[in-house]
Parts: C-alpha cells; structure tokens; sequence
C-alpha cells in the first residue's frame, strides 16, 4: 500500500514569457498547444540523484517511516547522474541505506508506472517489505536549448512513494495496488528519442520528438491499458476517485479521459506549472493532490503515462 508521497522542484522557475527572449515562441502558442505557463530546470548541483533524494526524505517523513525501514528502491529515470552506478545507490548512499536493493528503470514517461509494477511484484512475492518508488528527472540537461519544437515542453524535478508490503482480501476493497498493466512497442523509436548514447556517439545526445506522430499515438495507447486496467478489476470511469495521468500535454489528458468517459473534476493537471518531467510527472501530482487534500485514504486512483520507445501502461491503486 501507499504509505507516503514526496517531492521535489529545483529552485528555479522558468516562464513561457522566458522562453520567448531565448527561442522564437509565444506563451498564447505554448498555452494552446500544451496547457505549459512554466517548468522548473535544475541548476548546479541539481542532479537527478539529488531530487530523487529530497523526494524520498519527504516522501518517508509523510509516510512516518525513516530509511532503515526501506529494502527497496527503485528510480525510474532517463537522466541518471552517471552512466553507471544507478541513481538509485546514490539515493541509497545519500539515505544511508546498506541493506536491500537499488536499481534504475528506464522507460522513458512510463518510468514511474514501471517501477511501481516492478516494485509491487517484489513487494507481493514477499522478498521485500517496503520500497520506495522514485521518478527523478533533468531532462533540461538533454533538451537542444534552440529547438522551439522541444525545449518549451520539458521540466525537471522529483516525486517519490513509499510503498509497504501489506496482506489483502484480493478484492478491489484492498489497499494498494490493484493492477497494472505494462506494454512497449520499439518499432517506434525514431517518433521520440535521444540522438546520442554511450554505444553509438559517445555523447549524452539530445532529445528528438516528432509531435504530431507522438499525440497520433498517444491516445490509444493509454486508453487501451486503461481499459485492462478497469476489466481486470472489474471497475469503470465511475468508479474512480481520481485520475493521474502522465503530464506531458494537457490536450493528450483531456482526449484520453473523455475517450473513456472520465469526469473532468477527477483529473489531476500539474503539467500547466511543471511542464513535462517524463518519469517524474505522476508522482509529482500525486504530491500535490494529496497535499491539497484532493487523494484521501480508500480513494481509487488511476494512473497512466506513455513514453519514448513507445513504452505504456496503467496502474489502479486503492490509497
């Protein structure tokens, strides 16, 4: 189950007004297309690790647990501080965690709903008892600064959960999460990808999307594991507290929900303040609903997200 959520923002804040001194864009263009006014970028010293560590203190301090209590981590990110070792031991190291596991997952915008699965398979088979689950990016590191096209979409920062293992009935009443549901489909990498890596150039790269390809897809997709999702647990749009999708493009969340008949009043929307922040845009607005008092216990949430590669999937979990 869910026992305490967690983020993390870099400290300085970007505008669309900024944006229109540095490339050739408008905030009426940006707005219309995205919902994005601003996003956050990592200054020095803002590494992912270092999010992804502040999310996780906030994280186990809502959730009143301290470090010696967790066995697992699990960092989904695409921007890792080094190529190697995993931002997740250096989570591991900076909590002062020695025991357990740590170890990255890279899925792109899918990131967070993989690690989640992943933890909860671990969590469920009884070879850990509590995780924490972290979505960590600085995706300002890998943006080309003078692509119009790209640069006004991206932000940084970090959001974490700390999840505990916990016995069910295995009804839809339990706590925790309930399904999930994970596809990818690698035939699809030139529509969004990074130009560069260890193995072909040598250099970090920058990213590349092609738009219109990606928003064709991106509805379907989501909607179609969260179809699975309701099927496997014999629910519907109405028996949702709250849907938490990947926020990557506020036209890409309202096509999807009303494709599936989800209540507008259900949806959580953090992309108008932190833009896209790939695997840590889920768990960065479930802090915030769940701060503001939106997501309370028992509530049944929705989560779902789309990814470079193409990667996908859906979660439901009852808070």
């Amino acid at each position: 189950m869910v026992e305490g959520v967690g983020s993390s923002l870099p400290e300085r804040r970007v505008t669309n007004a900024e944006l229109e001194t540095m490339v050739d864009t408008t905030d009426e263009w940006i707005v219309q297309r995205t919902g994005i006014r601003e996003r956050r970028i990592a200054g020095p010293g803002e590494t992912t690790s270092v999010l992804a560590t502040r999310a996780a203190q906030e994280a186990l301090a809502n959730a009143g647990r301290t470090a010696a209590d967790i066995d697992l981590i699990v960092v989904a990110t695409s921007t890792p501080d080094f190529t190697f070792p995993s931002s997740a031991t250096q989570v591991q190291a900076a909590l002062g965690i020695v025991r357990g596991a740590a170890f990255d997952v890279q899925a792109v915008c899918s990131g967070f709903v993989y690690a989640m699965t992943i933890a909860d398979k671990f969590l469920a088979s009884g070879s850990h008892e509590r995780a924490l689950v972290i979505g960590a990016e600085t995706f300002s590191r890998i943006l080309d600064w003078e692509d119009r096209t790209t640069c006004v979409l991206f932000g940084d920062g970090a959001g974490a959960v700390v999840l505990g293992r916990q016995e069910g009935q295995g009804t839809t009443a339990d706590r925790g999460v309930l399904t999930t549901h994970l596809r990818s489909d690698g035939r699809h990498r030139e529509k969004l990808y990074v130009d560069g890596g260890p193995s072909t150039t040598g250099t970090v790269g920058h990213l590349r999307m092609s738009g219109k390809e990606v928003f064709r897809h991106a509805v379907g997709m989501v909607t179609d594991v969260m179809r699975d999702a309701f099927a496997a647990t014999n629910t519907t749009a109405a028996d949702l507290d709250w849907f938490v999708p990947h926020q990557a493009n506020e036209r890409i969340i309202d096509a999807s929900a009303d494709k599936l008949g989800i209540a507008p009043e259900k949806i959580v929307k953090t992309v108008q303040m932190h833009g896209n922040t790939s695997a840590a845009s889920i768990p960065l607005a479930l802090a915030v609903a769940c701060e503001d008092g939106r997501i309370k216990r028992g509530d049944l949430v929705m989560l779902e997200a789309m990814g470079g590669g193409f990667t996908w999937g859906s979660v439901i979990v009852r808070w």
